[in-house]
């Protein structure tokens, strides 16, 4: 029980705290999830980040799932998930209220500053993630081909995932295979 109690009040705290969606999410949950709690490693988060970005439904929501699933079953991914959501219906309701002074000069100065710091939340985890992911000649060319596939087409971003994960294959088998 305190397992659970912890899973949802440790995503409860990332929900609340993150600003921007998912993509803002990741260096608070490689902080939290990876580094303080240990409840994953960077690969596993990654992989869940991943999967979250191919699934139906919100790319932080997913990935709660799948680490509250591997850390205490599907009681685990429940709670891990209404954790995580729990802080947006509070700020729905916020939000509601927000409207009436959106208008106002302080509000949209405020939100204008919160842009920023999330394109550099976001950034900082791309660092971070590209130092665990990035290894080798092989990934580097997997990272540039996405990297060009995404800034030239309109193609989903599982068209992406299935590609890179082929293409890995294929170079990693090659390596292998000439050794």
């Amino acid at each position: 029980m305190n397992r659970l109690l912890d899973l949802f009040l440790t995503f409860a705290r990332i929900g609340g705290l993150t600003f921007g969606g998912g993509y803002a999410m990741l260096p608070i949950l490689q902080r939290e999830v990876v580094e303080k709690k240990k409840w994953t490693t960077e690969e596993e988060l990654m992989d869940y980040y991943a999967i979250g970005q191919c699934t139906p439904g919100v790319i932080a929501v997913n990935t709660a799932t799948f680490v509250g699933q591997g850390l205490a079953g599907p009681i685990g991914g429940i709670v891990a998930t209404l954790g995580v959501v729990f802080p947006s219906l509070i700020i729905t309701v916020i939000a509601a209220f927000i409207q009436n002074f959106a208008h106002l000069a302080i509000v949209q100065n405020a939100f204008a500053g919160i842009r920023v710091c999330v394109c550099v939340l976001i950034f900082n985890a791309v660092v971070k993630l590209w130092k665990k992911a990035v290894v080798d000649k092989p990934t580097l060319v997997i990272c540039v081909l996405v990297i060009l596939g995404s800034a030239l087409t309109d193609l989903s971003p599982i068209v992406f995932v299935i590609f890179a994960a082929v293409v890995g294959i294929i170079l990693k088998n090659k390596e292998v295979a000439s050794k």
